[in-house]
């Protein structure tokens, strides 16, 4: 029998990280974007396991560049898939509100949840147990899964090796950044030798990776401003990653149809959604979360465009009924 392994795959927007466990029961976490679905199937593949092989997916949370490849591993190979019980319960329903991918604009073809995930419970792999803790903060559903035998740790958004996932008080509610402090205070106190994030590289020192975390959150307790411009920066960045980039005069229009947009204009910096296209603009080519090409704004971070025939089907968890 071959001997279990966790092979880590980082990957390039649009798709988030994934990590396979290679073992009598094979275990995908996370499946990328929807437009990378046949690279994540080619990958596995690449790795000694076939589609058909796979167990069970987990899902760390149900954001479309972690859960995009569902559609298609679930409808081709009949792969079952787990997530958080409050997640899967708004993906089972077909809510609107699901992936939050009408508020972000970002499209998700429809799957279904077939195994609810609770805090504490255990997902056997053959020769490995993990275990599901509930980590909320970046999303009320996200988990992460520690691998106790070698120490390891996978995080999804949570924290990365040098940055932190985006927080939306809007969806998860106000208290989504203390909620992140007590995942990671949780984390802290487990014996982690390696760790691996939805983003970035694989972290050999995770715990000063949290301990650098933790400390950006408590700086964003004193300064609440800060949580919404990250998050509009990087709202902002994946989409132009999806539509690789908007034309200058495309981008006034396509920001005032955005519920992101809408709510962090009014809300956070108590201005009208007009005035506020400009000053994101600004900020983003100041930061270099983007820039401007041929008349163009570009994200700055390396990606794999998704092709236009997959992007207009721009499917949401409101078509998935029909």
């Amino acid at each position: 029998m071959q001997k279990s392994r966790i092979i880590f795959f980082e990957r390039k927007f649009p798709s988030a990280n994934m990590i396979l466990i290679q073992d009598q029961l094979p275990i995908l976490i996370d499946t990328g974007f929807g437009s990378d679905a046949k690279d994540t199937e080619q990958l596995i593949k690449e790795v000694g396991t076939s589609p058909e092989e796979l167990h069970l997916i987990v899902n760390t949370h149900y954001h479309s560049d972690h859960v995009g490849g569902n559609f298609h591993l679930q409808k081709n190979y009949g792969v079952m898939i787990a997530a958080h019980k409050w997640e899967a319960d708004l993906i089972n329903a077909c809510d609107p509100e699901a992936c939050s991918a009408e508020w972000l604009d970002q499209p998700v073809e429809p799957y279904r949840v077939d195994m609810s995930l609770s805090d504490n419970d255990e997902i056997i792999t053959g020769s490995r147990t993990l275990k599901v803790l509930h980590t909320p903060g970046h999303t009320l559903g996200h988990i992460s899964l520690y691998e106790p035998d070698e120490e390891i740790l996978i995080c999804g958004d949570l924290f990365y090796k040098n940055d932190i996932g985006w927080i939306n008080i809007f969806r998860e509610g106000v208290a989504s950044l203390q909620r992140s402090i007590e995942s990671l205070d949780r984390l802290s106190a487990l014996p982690i030798k390696q760790a691996y994030a939805g983003h970035g590289p694989q972290m050999a020192n995770p715990l000063a990776a949290i301990d650098a975390a933790r400390e950006r959150f408590e700086k964003w307790l004193r300064t609440p401003e800060k949580i919404s411009w990250h998050a509009c920066k990087r709202i902002f960045a994946y989409a132009l990653i999806i539509k690789n980039g908007l034309a200058k005069e495309e981008i006034n229009n396509y920001l005032l149809k955005c519920g992101w947009f809408q709510d962090f204009a009014r809300y956070s910096f108590q201005l009208q959604p007009e005035e506020f296209v400009h000053i994101l603009l600004d900020e983003m080519v100041r930061s270099r979360a983007a820039r401007w090409h041929d008349n163009h704004l570009i994200a700055t971070t390396p990606y794999q465009v998704p092709p236009k025939e997959w992007m207009n089907k721009n499917i949401k968890p409101k078509d998935w009924r029909t």
